[in-house]
């Protein structure tokens, strides 16, 4: 079997999750699962035909007018005892959907607050505006959930990818430093799986900047994908509350629970929380839905050659040196940030004469103004200041 070993019936019942939603492209999505579309197919089948082995659904009678007040406190305490940081109503709408002992948010608080599993609901004094995307894969947004002390001597870096229109987990991934290339190699894996998103925020850290530049060879790797990044504004966190968010909750359920024994012990125990994370976990964001009910693939397919920047033939084309940041224009040496060494760039006009700029395919790196004696070290690289809506 091409699943991992760990989580064999997670993987199953998130293909025919996603392989359910409308428009998605199944042979394409049992190509990036490794499995065969016959396969696909028959779990498909028996998910929707009711299968206890795929589905998570109860085959409990709908109707049990003898149950008894200590079963609604016994399906409450199980439900938090296995999710000790959910709350009441993120229990009430998991019983909703597997069970038939369905209570009030107020009664099952009532009961957790009863049997000492929280205390005093908290109030909120301001309400505020959710933003998201669309649809699914318009943007994704990835960051590093700090450093975490895994076993006696190594160290963990978590990995985080989520879609920002359905909050979908695309992974959570025990990463042993925050090099670019690490990113890179995780990514590769979630782009075979889930596709390519039309876009990415990130921060202005490493690996996705370079100090004010914003320049890696993660991001060229990036843009030659397709695939934008969006940085965000400095000092304003307030743009990464989706992060921050779901970075709360994953220390919540995960991290903050147990000790692991090295970066295995500890991927096998967020691949088993993400699986509940997208599927079973109410979202109150969501309306106390899942994640996996608003998730679908990308169509677009990670391709097996990463494809070259083209130019029209017109162009004023230039390529960077492999061992020098500038290019030639005009008798004069140009710099450009080192992460573009060996790639192309276009020199193009701008609206005032002798200016220009430099761009990696549709995308600004600096500026040229021929009538400044500037030197290479004083030509200021832009950068695009744009933010998700």
């Amino acid at each position: 079997m091409p699943f991992r070993e760990v989580s064999v019936m997670d993987e199953r019942r998130e293909f025919v999750r996603l392989a359910a939603q409308d428009g998605v492209n199944r042979r394409e999505l049992c190509r990036r699962f490794g499995i065969s579309p016959d396969t696909g197919y028959r779990w498909l089948a028996r998910w929707q035909a009711g299968d206890d082995k795929l589905a998570d659904r109860s085959r409990r009678p709908l109707t049990s007018p003898c149950r008894s007040v200590e079963a609604t406190e016994s399906a409450v305490l199980k439900v938090r005892d296995a999710h000790p940081a959910w709350g009441a109503r993120k229990i009430v709408s998991y019983l909703a959907r597997t069970s038939t002992v369905v209570p009030a948010a107020s009664t099952a608080h009532a009961i957790l607050c009863r049997h000492g599993r929280i205390g005093p609901p908290e109030t909120t004094a301001h309400p505020f505006r959710r933003f998201e995307r669309d649809a699914p894969n318009e943007l994704w947004q990835m960051d590093f959930k700090g450093r975490i002390d895994v076993g006696l001597d190594t160290v963990c870096h978590p990995l985080t990818i989520i879609d920002d229109h359905s909050r979908y987990a695309l992974g959570v991934l025990a990463c042993g430093d925050q090099k670019g290339l690490t990113v890179q190699q995780q990514l590769t894996r979630t782009f075979r799986r889930y596709g390519l998103p039309e876009a990415f925020f990130v921060d202005n850290g490493s690996p996705w900047g370079d100090g004010e530049a914003r320049w890696t060879r993660l991001k060229v790797w990036l843009l030659k994908l397709g695939i934008g990044v969006i940085h965000s504004r400095p000092y304003h966190p307030q743009g990464r509350g989706k992060n921050e968010r779901f970075h709360r909750t994953l220390k919540a359920e995960v991290l903050a629970l147990r000790r692991y024994r090295d970066l295995a012990d500890l991927q096998r125990a967020l691949d088993l929380w993400r699986a509940v994370y997208n599927q079973q976990r109410p979202h109150q964001a969501l309306g106390m839905d899942v994640p996996a009910s608003r998730y679908r693939p990308s169509p677009r397919a990670m391709p097996d050659r990463l494809p070259e920047v083209h130019y029209d033939s017109d162009e004023t084309v230039r390529r960077v040196p492999l061992t020098k940041d500038y290019i030639s224009f005009k008798g004069r040496l140009w710099n450009v940030p080192r992460a573009l060494r060996g790639e192309l760039l276009a020199v193009r006009p701008l609206d005032q004469d002798g200016r220009y700029g430099i761009f990696f395919g549709s995308w600004p790196v600096a500026t040229i103004d021929l009538t400044t004696p500037k030197s290479v070290s004083d030509v200021p690289e832009q950068v695009s200041d744009m933010s998700p809506g």
